[in-house]
């Protein structure tokens, strides 16, 4: 439990950042629909002469952008990469910032299995994801509702969302956390993470923009709960929960596995 205090209050600080960051995003984004709404001129007028890459890109692709609700449906894209670009980048940190702050050998000098260690700091790497997921489904309630001026019925769709963000933020935890297991240099595991992250996206973009290739979607997590499929597609697909679920546990237990054996430089 002494690990699991220690590594929150190491964390506390960029959690505090990520947390404004995610703020001011959502207050930003929301302070543009508003923008745009006052101005007369539909946000699809504005967006339809657009080339179709560009709009896919920008995840304005399928989105009524006049209404609230979809325009949340195309910010949820940057929401859902901020929040897994921290969660990849946490879980690579996490395992290897021993290591990177030449602190390995007072921690493990300690008398606690490497067990107890990894699972104190997955413990607090998943309660920093769940304040982070938690700040921005409040902010988006918030603020929404502040600008929501139609009475639009969107609370449930921002719920549903934001438990398939969560589910991703875990997912990409682990696979940083992974990383760093398995690399003997654990810390580049960060930038491999984010590396991976990047190319499951482009890969998603690709998808949407050749439907050739539809059946590569079980390959990027980008894919899994997308806004135009929970919103208006009937919600969360049962198939990608299980494949989310499977890929989670797989890569806890490589974490665990490959921490276990791995030398540490001290």
């Amino acid at each position: 439990m002494n690990i699991y205090v220690k590594e929150l209050k190491s964390h506390r600080k960029s959690l505090i950042y990520w947390s404004v960051g995610i703020f001011l995003m959502v207050a930003s984004g929301m302070a543009k629909y508003a923008a745009y709404s006052s101005s007369g001129q539909s946000i699809n007028d504005l967006v339809a002469d657009l080339p179709n890459s560009m709009k896919v890109v920008m995840g304005f692709n399928t989105m009524d952008l006049s209404k609230i609700s979809g325009y949340y449906g195309m910010f949820y894209i940057y929401l859902l990469l901020m929040a897994t670009i921290h969660a990849a980048m946490l879980g690579a940190t996490i395992i290897a910032k021993e290591e990177r702050d030449k602190t390995s050998e007072f921690l493990f000098v300690k008398p606690v299995s490497r067990n107890t260690i990894i699972t104190a700091k997955l413990l607090a790497a998943f309660t920093n994801i769940v304040v982070f997921n938690l700040v921005s489904y409040v902010s988006l309630i918030i603020l929404i509702g502040k600008y929501n001026k139609n009475g639009e019925a969107v609370n449930g769709d921002i719920a549903i969302t934001m438990l398939g963000m969560f589910i991703l933020q875990v997912l990409f935890m682990v696979i940083g956390s992974a990383l760093a297991s398995v690399k003997r240099k654990p810390k580049t595991a960060a930038s491999l993470a984010a590396g991976i992250l990047l190319i499951t996206y482009i890969l998603s973009i690709a998808i949407d923009l050749n439907e050739h290739i539809e059946g590569l979607k079980y390959f990027t997590p980008f894919k899994y709960f997308e806004a135009k499929n929970i919103m208006y597609g009937g919600g969360v697909d049962t198939v990608f929960v299980v494949l989310s679920i499977v890929l989670i546990t797989v890569l806890s237990i490589v974490t665990y596995v490959f921490y276990k054996k791995r030398d540490l430089n001290v």
